[in-house]
């Protein structure tokens, strides 16, 4: 890879990677499985596999209310304003509000961030904050990834000489802030062709904007930004199709050349180079590290990682994240477990709702998740703090939790968010009522709430002698990985168990081979599932789902199976 001097441009130009002849049963297998996602015409194809950045992104400016907000911001700039970038405490507002601090530097302007305090101040814009800055001489507020509830703290700057521009991406109550400009690709009426930007992708079309308007920075400079679209895109869980797939493939280019010194470090003390960065590395081994100070102290420490050109600072900011981290892991078991054993006690509810007194609100979310892949039906879970409480709920198949909580909003003090993820606040005395209106809810929606039990694979494959590097190759054309655009999933039948064995410290993985009548065979490792399996022997058969994983161990490389499941077979 040729190196790129501190003030070039990066050109980027996603590889087209051409199979060989030998190849075709790999392109074939690859073809099958855009078909069956809904990509059918070769026009369609193209585009999926080959997304252009030029071509591809929509003009921010058919987001309504984005020229006011470029008006504002410009003014700002010119008459030496200083402006507050208010973002959110998660990973997508950490990147939202870097996106906007470095554009605002980049247009010659002074910009300083504010996140709130996640167990002081809560989510989103707060009067208090606002009222603070204003009494500083703040003339304009920027909101990143929050604020489209915000009504009353809108109202009040307003009449308070505090100018306020949203940006934003969740779910739109149906009273809209009265601000100088609100900025969310789903408010009613909006023109945005695409309306799944997550809260950093909308900063990036303001970005765009303010480039288009001002000439700055220059033309292709504003690409250095998308390694941290990228990585907010994939880990706010927004779907990876459409205008968020062009971001996140060119973040993921961006993000193997990146100039950062806190992404550098990061990596580091998670042992892996970012030239193989994926999809992957965002959403669980970068993803995790920059949520966990938001999650358990504060997350300006994660902004300062993710814009400080000081090294020494960043390898010294990556090890106290990569510590909170793992005492993020230990502090979620332990909710998990004891969440478990509650919902034992409502086995029969359609939807969880889970609240203890020992369980942290800045955790419950990853835990609300966890039940979810445990339990397969959504989940609330709150940490009660005397008379109120406040938690984070998680969702699956099409069951949407924005319209849920709204179809009994008078539970709660205030909620918000979009179809999977959502956080909320309520009375203490309410959380009974709330079991009872949304296991109501839910029972009047049962078909959002079908998964179906058998889990389902994007192909069949009639034996092992497929599983080859031409069709891991022709995979890696569908990366990045996401929702509405997942790793495949491969099912294969009547397989020969030749190896069978737990391991892991306590022995709760399954290291398995697995072989054809043909004579091939591939080795497989089902994580957690030696308990499930235990009925499956050397010597048996078995039917498998499994996703194709590239193994590193003692220098060598070799493919292996990651099984999702598997049973005993004829």
């Amino acid at each position: 890879m040729k190196s790129i001097a501190a003030g070039q441009t990066p050109v980027l130009k996603p590889a087209v990677l051409k199979p060989a002849p030998q190849d075709q049963d790999a392109a074939q297998i690859v073809r099958q499985i855009l078909a069956k996602r809904g990509y059918r015409e070769a026009s369609e194809v193209e585009r999926f596999l080959n997304p252009d950045y030029g071509r591809h992104l929509h003009d921010p400016f058919l987001l309504t209310d984005m020229e006011p907000a470029v008006e504002r911001i410009t003014r700002a700039v010119r008459q030496k304003q200083t402006i507050i970038i208010y973002g959110d405490y998660d990973i997508d507002g950490i990147t939202a509000s870097a996106v906007m601090l470095e554009t605002i530097t980049a247009l010659g302007g002074t910009a300083v961030s504010y996140i709130p305090d996640r167990f002081e101040e809560g989510y989103g814009l707060n009067l208090a904050a606002l009222k603070k800055l204003k009494k500083a001489g703040t003339d304009l507020v920027v909101s990143v990834d929050c604020g489209i509830t915000s009504v009353k703290e809108a109202d009040w700057a307003r009449a308070n000489g505090l100018d306020l521009v949203i940006t934003d991406h969740h779910a739109v109550p149906d009273v809209i802030p009265q601000a100088v400009a609100v900025i969310n690709p789903k408010r009613p009426g909006d023109r945005y062709p695409f309306k799944d930007l997550a809260g950093v992708g909308v900063a990036f079309k303001l970005a765009q904007a303010l480039q288009q308007r001002t000439g700055q920075p220059a033309v292709g400079r504003e690409k250095w930004l998308l390694d941290l679209v990228a990585l907010g895109t994939v880990c706010d869980v927004v779907t990876l199709v459409g205008e968020n797939r062009v971001l996140a493939k060119y973040g993921l280019m961006v993000m193997q050349r990146t100039r950062r010194a806190g992404l550098k470090a990061l990596a580091a003390v998670a042992s892996f180079s970012l030239s193989d960065v994926s999809s992957y590395h965002l959403g669980f081994i970068l993803g995790p590290r920059l949520n966990a100070a938001g999650r358990l102290e504060h997350a300006a420490r994660s902004l300062e990682l993710l814009t400080t050109a000081d090294s020494g600072r960043a390898r010294t900011i990556a090890a106290e994240l990569d510590q909170l981290n793992h005492q993020r892991r230990s502090d979620q078991a332990k909710i998990v477990a004891e969440a478990s054993e509650q919902a034992a006690g409502y086995a029969s509810d359609p939807m969880l709702v889970l609240a203890s007194p020992d369980w942290s609100h800045g955790i419950v979310g990853i835990a609300a998740a966890k039940l979810v892949e445990k339990w397969r039906k959504p989940a609330l879970v709150m940490q009660i703090m005397g008379g109120t409480a406040k938690g984070s709920a998680r969702s699956l198949g099409n069951f949407n939790l924005v319209e849920a909580l709204r179809a009994v909003a008078d539970n709660f003090i205030k909620f918000g968010g979009h179809q999977f993820a959502a956080g909320f606040t309520l009375k203490t005395g309410q959380i009974e009522r709330l079991r009872a209106d949304l296991n109501a809810y839910c029972r009047d929606h049962r078909r959002d709430l079908e998964v179906t039990a058998e889990m389902a694979v994007d192909a069949q494959l009639d034996n092992m002698a497929a599983v080859d590097w031409p069709l891991y190759g022709e995979l890696l054309k569908l990366e990045p990985f996401g929702t509405a655009n997942p790793k495949p999933r491969f099912g294969a039948t009547g397989l020969k168990v030749l190896d069978c064995k737990p391991v892991g410290r306590e022995q709760n993985h399954l290291k398995v081979t697995l072989g054809d009548d043909l004579g091939h065979s591939v080795g497989a490792i089902g994580f957690d599932l030696a308990a499930e399996c235990s009925g499956i022997k050397p010597g048996g058969r078995a039917d498998a789902v499994f996703q194709l994983a590239a193994n590193q161990f003692n220098g060598r490389t070799s493919l292996q199976l990651n099984l999702l499941a598997l049973k005993e077979g004829a």
